[in-house]
Parts: C-alpha cells; structure tokens; sequence
C-alpha cells in the first residue's frame, strides 16, 4: 500500500509565492522521496512540486490556496512540513512587508 498525504493552505506572504520563497519550497519538497504536487485549484493542473520553473510559473499571489498532494514513502512527512513552510510565511516574517513597499 503507497503513503499519500494531501492538504492545502493559504499563502500569506505579502507578494506569494515569487522567486526566494519558491526556491525554498522545492528545495524542501527535493528533501523527500515522496512524490510532491501542487495546484492552485483542488481539481488540478498539478505542477511537480520539486520543479522550481513550474513552481515558480504557477505565480500564486498572497491569498492564494495551494493545494498539496504527495505519493510514497514520506508523504505524510512531506505535506506537513510544507504546509509549515508556507505558514511560516517561507521563513521571511517581515521581510515580504518590505518588499512590497518599497516596489
């Protein structure tokens, strides 16, 4: 029986999922050896969440929902730590607010 995992959550992050934080959200995903999805609706296109040109290509704003799916060993494990990635506004409290300000 394969491990699956899904679960979705909203972006917070002042100006979503651009470049930094998309770097840092394939780079986890790359960290397990589940296969990782993503979309930006429940239904789909899926994206491969380990691919930072379509991570990247998805330009999800903040408000976005993402929805996240994994398959195989270290799905639970997988969806859960990207679920607090995004929570933790990819680790760049703060910084967002500025940058948007200043663009």
């Amino acid at each position: 029986m394969t491990a699956t995992a899904s679960a979705k959550v909203e972006i917070t992050h002042a100006v979503g999922l651009h470049a930094r934080p998309s770097v840092k959200f394939t780079k986890l995903a790359k960290t397990f050896p589940a296969t990782v999805e993503m979309a930006l609706a429940e239904g789909g296109p899926w994206i491969d969440a380990k691919s930072i040109v379509k991570v990247m290509a998805a330009k999800a704003p903040k408000g976005t929902t993402l929805y996240l799916r994994a398959n195989g060993e270290g799905a639970s494990e997988a969806v859960a730590a990207l679920v607090a990635l995004v929570t933790r506004d990819f680790d760049e409290a703060g910084e967002g607010e500025a940058h948007a300000r200043s663009a």
